[in-house]
């Protein structure tokens, strides 16, 4: 009997290894070497120059990923449940404006007063004053845009945007964050930045080999666009104008988080939202796939994910200036809402008068009042020596 116990466990240990070595997973993870976090000491302290955020409600929607102001300064937020959420340039009277029929992420107006919209599900869509939702891309070099997720409207008319994950679409695998998840995990490389021309309508590839290409923006001058490569915890640039045309370089290194939207603001700053710290365990199994591999198998509460700032809620990184933030030339800051709620903030300025605006990840919309313009900036940004 004893025999016959023992046995029947080594049995279910043999197939338990089995499992963990053999079960098939949808990544086939990338051994790369993640560099030391930097941690949050210097530029990246705790600090709470975030913490008189105003809270602007959206109905019962929720995780508005990205912010946008009309020229009548109406705000617009996606959500999680579809929706463009309208509200008043006051913040107020909240109303469900469109609904794309997908996860709308990015969003951004157009010169003729469109707002244009990445949408995680179904591409990149635009909406017209009146509401009206159309299709503008779905494919890109004859690959499907599997995960549209930020966008930023050039001054010539051109769109730029990403597609996060050619490989682990949003819809497919199950959500955004889903997708997200496995890209990160994986280290393949399969995000691109596009542009879509509407002039001849077509979309085509700018930058491939991202590791979950997300956030968006067209530089102060047009000259250059740049893009969040989160898994690698960079910024990159690519240049659209100037002798370095079609040439791309990373800008910021070795972020203590993961990069998720980033835009311009003013005075020539630049915004940048981590979503989250980086994980330990990540970082120690860049180099080691087949362990990676073996998470993956594991029930999906234990593995790794994102996860909010326990003390560094709505970590900001700003800079000023056109060229590479290194060095003596440049400071990095950074901003902190430590009020111990679990918020994950996403990054708008628009150029509106007294309100800096934010979209929380999973709660409403937040606007930060008032903002500082040149001259009058009290926390430590990114200048030139000898500039306001």
């Amino acid at each position: 009997m004893l025999r016959k116990g023992l046995l029947g466990l080594l049995v279910i240990l043999a197939l338990i290894v089995l499992y963990f070595i053999a079960w098939p997973v949808p990544v086939e993870p990338v051994a790369w070497k993640a560099p030391p976090s930097p941690g949050y000491t210097g530029a990246f302290a705790r600090n709470d120059l975030l913490k008189g955020l105003e809270f602007l409600k959206i109905g019962a929607n929720h995780g508005p990923e990205d912010v946008a102001v009309d020229d009548q300064g109406r705000i617009y937020a996606s959500t999680h449940e579809g929706f463009i959420v309208r509200l008043q340039a006051d913040g107020t009277k909240p109303e469900n404006w469109v609904n794309t029929k997908g996860r709308p992420l990015g969003i951004d107006f157009d010169g003729s007063g469109n707002l244009i919209v990445a949408d995680g599900f179904r591409g990149l869509l635009s909406i017209s004053p009146e509401g009206k939702v159309v299709e503008l891309a779905t494919v890109a070099d004859g690959i499907p845009i599997r995960y549209a997720d930020d966008v930023d409207c050039a001054a010539d008319g051109k769109i730029y945007f990403s597609d996060a994950s050619t490989k682990f679409g949003a819809k497919e695998s199950g959500g955004t964050m889903e997708g997200s998840l496995l890209e990160i995990m994986e280290h393949g490389g399969h995000g691109r930045l596009l542009v879509y021309d509407p002039a001849t309508r077509q979309t085509s590839t700018l930058l491939r080999g991202l590791a979950f290409a997300n956030g968006v923006a067209v530089s102060h001058d047009q000259t250059y666009v740049l893009v969040n490569d989160t898994g690698n915890y960079r910024v990159m640039r690519y240049w659209i104008a100037g002798p370095s045309k079609g040439k791309s370089e990373p800008l910021i290194e070795n972020l203590p988080g993961f990069p998720d939207n980033i835009s311009t603001g003013l005075d020539g700053r630049y915004w940048v939202a981590l979503i989250s710290p980086r994980n330990p365990l990540v970082d120690d199994l860049s180099e080691k796939p087949f362990l990676r591999k073996m998470i993956q198998r594991l029930p999906a509460f234990v593995r790794p994910k994102a996860t909010s700032y326990w003390a560094h809620h709505g970590h900001r990184r700003e800079w000023q200036g056109s060229e590479r933030p290194a060095g003596p030339e440049y400071r990095l800051s950074s901003k902190h809402q430590c009020d111990g709620n679990q918020r994950s903030l996403v990054h708008r300025e628009p150029r509106l008068s007294g309100c800096r605006l934010f979209g929380e990840v999973q709660g409403g919309i937040v606007g930060h009042r008032p903002f500082y313009g040149r001259g009058q900036n009290k926390v430590n940004t990114l200048r030139r020596p000898g500039k306001g």
